[in-house]
């Protein structure tokens, strides 16, 4: 019998919608698949293999078909700073820019989330009954790379932002701060598409990722997980740590492939969208763009 798909509800259009999956039919192999799950191990989970596939996308023939994948994929070409003619490349592409004011941001006492793309979310971590699948949580000390930050964050809340490969690819920071250097927990590179992550949620802690704390003169310290994923190479940070951020200022970038950003709350600090709360109890997604409301400050 097939696997479902991936249905997630979109909080513009108040329904539940289908998922396109870029490159569907060879995820259900490589993670449901003996023999795929042994090219898994022994290739595609590699740094080198996500190196060779970033270098592929950084050569100008990659950008031959561009207009032809956002059609494809229903992608809004109004919102890109530049034509879809002057990429050079996929990965120039992926890391596209959007024009100014493409993407509002919430304001008044709220959290703005940090990515475009599909949201889950718990409002304590402590009560977490099921991500992607029912029966499975997270290991929040290997997750976090620390048993202090884990006892600290334990009965916080936490969103799990889940970015596309056809999603806007940059991340932002989602409410005002100073944020230290990020911190880089070395690890492979495998999906994370809950098409992967049913079969095992451990790639979000095992996969490479980079860790940054945001001191915050409102909420406490946010912690902003960012996970790197099969063709992520480059996981790019450019913000200047030490430096005063504005809620919604960009933070960084993914390079070609699906990423997530998991933002971590100290408990009692805020006060989840109930859309985000409501959904996730059932297993369920909630589509939603970069600067729209992740919460409100309590």
């Amino acid at each position: 019998m097939r696997e479902e798909g991936i249905t997630f509800y979109n909080r513009y259009t108040g329904r539940p919608e289908q998922e396109k999956i870029m490159g569907e039919r060879a995820l259900r192999w490589v993670y449901g698949n003996a023999l795929g799950k042994l090219s898994l191990h022994l290739l595609i989970k590699r740094a080198f293999f996500s190196r060779i596939m970033g270098w592929l996308k950084d050569t100008p023939g990659s950008a031959r078909n561009l207009q032809q994948f956002v059609d494809q994929y229903g992608m809004d070409a109004s919102e890109f700073a530049r034509p879809i003619s002057e990429y050079t490349s996929f990965n120039d592409f992926f890391t596209r820019k959007l024009k100014p004011g493409a993407r509002p941001i919430c304001t008044g006492n709220t959290i703005a989330l940090p990515a475009d793309g599909r949201h889950s979310g718990w409002q304590d971590l402590a009560d977490m009954q099921g991500v992607f699948v029912k029966g499975q949580s997270f290991d929040l000390p290997a997750l976090l790379g620390s048993a202090e930050l884990a006892e600290k964050y334990a009965h916080g809340s936490a969103v799990l932002s889940r970015l596309c490969p056809t999603d806007y690819h940059r991340f932002h920071f989602t409410t005002d701060g100073v944020a230290d250097a990020p911190v880089r927990i070395p690890g492979p590179l495998a999906s994370v598409s809950p098409l992967c992550l049913r079969h095992k949620l451990s790639w979000l802690w095992t996969n490479k990722r980079e860790l940054t704390v945001l001191h915050t003169p409102h909420v406490g310290d946010v912690l902003i997980l960012a996970v790197g994923a099969t063709g992520v190479g480059a996981i790019g940070q450019t913000y200047t740590p030490g430096a005063p951020i504005r809620k919604g200022d960009e933070q960084g970038y993914f390079a070609f492939g699906g990423s997530t950003i998991i933002t971590f709350y100290e408990p009692g600090r805020i006060q989840l969208a109930e859309d985000i709360l409501r959904n996730t109890a059932n297993c369920t997604e909630t589509y939603a763009r970069q600067g729209d409301i992740l919460g409100f400050i309590c």
